[in-house]
């Protein structure tokens, strides 16, 4: 998608459908100076604790997760965002089913 960016309404729900025991990945912008990108937890699943040289901002579309950066457990549910600073050691685990959109800086 990242190829032809148009001006246009996109639904989070018609981009990325859930797959049982997965997590799906979808990446809608790729620029120099960042990505954005959307995904779908199945419950139960999630990201083992990693850090990334980037700040990032995570939206809760759907669902509810646990999100854990330094040690200090976040329950976000829809509508919930949180920042992930760059270089802190963080892991995300679905609660229940969740989708949420990934916004890394690259600068």
């Amino acid at each position: 998608m990242s190829e032809e960016l148009k001006a246009r309404v996109l639904r989070i729900e018609t981009l990325i459908d859930y797959q049982e025991g997965a997590v799906v990945s979808r990446e809608i912008i790729r620029k120099n100076t960042g990505t954005v990108t959307i995904f779908a937890f199945d419950k139960g699943e999630g990201l083992s604790e990693h850090t990334a040289p980037f700040d990032a901002m995570v939206q809760i579309t759907a669902g509810k997760a646990e999100i854990t950066i330094s040690g200090n457990k976040n329950v976000l549910e829809k509508g919930d965002m949180i920042i992930m600073p760059a270089n802190e050691p963080h892991s995300l685990h679905a609660l229940e089913r969740f989708k949420m959109v990934l916004t890394m800086i690259r600068s």
